[in-house]
């Protein structure tokens, strides 16, 4: 080769290694629970399998107390929301009754509660549960807990239940974070 163009050679390659290295997007952090009461830590020998947001809506209903005569309350029915990936893009789906994850891929998992923390005023509170076995094979497959944190809205009704309401039932919008877990 030349010895002339060598050096040419050797500064485009380098040019054009750090313009690729300039337009590559920026790793995303690992996933910290640092910041998070306790309570709602997935205990250690898990890790991240997959972080979602929920966006959609619960539903409450106007009913009476359980044994108390004369005496109203909202009751959870259940959720209804989309499991969207960080780019925003539609990965499954949280609904219930029972309380129920389902990837797009059809694999699904029930979970029972374990713990949960306040979410901050106005906001469902943080909640980490335990996943049964899932269904089907899929993204689901070996989630041993689901977080439920950065909760936005889904508090129950702010208008009272009465004997004149009973029975109608209330839709809010909320927004929360589900991070999924396996064990390592």
């Amino acid at each position: 080769m030349n010895t002339r163009i060598a050096p040419v050679a050797a500064t485009l390659l380098s040019a054009t290694l750090l313009a690729a290295c300039g337009s590559m997007p920026p790793m995303m952090p690992a996933y910290s629970q640092a910041s998070l009461p306790a309570a709602v830590q997935v205990p250690a020998g898990h890790q991240v399998a997959m972080e979602t947001t929920g966006v959609g809506e619960i539903t409450y209903q106007c009913s009476a107390k359980k044994d108390t005569t004369g005496q109203y309350e909202w009751m959870f029915v259940g959720p209804d929301a989309r499991l969207n990936d960080r780019s925003g893009k539609q990965v499954g789906k949280y609904y219930g009754p029972p309380a129920t994850w389902e990837s797009m891929d059809g694999s699904r998992l029930t979970a029972t509660q374990v713990a949960v923390a306040p979410g901050g005023m106005g906001n469902i509170p943080f909640q980490l549960v335990k996943g049964n076995p899932a269904m089907g094979n899929g993204a689901m497959n070996g989630v041993t807990y689901i977080q439920r944190v950065a909760t936005q809205g889904g508090v129950m009704p702010a208008t009272p239940c009465t004997a004149a309401n009973i029975g109608i039932k209330q839709v809010v919008n909320y927004q929360a974070d589900y991070i999924f877990y396996k064990a390592m």
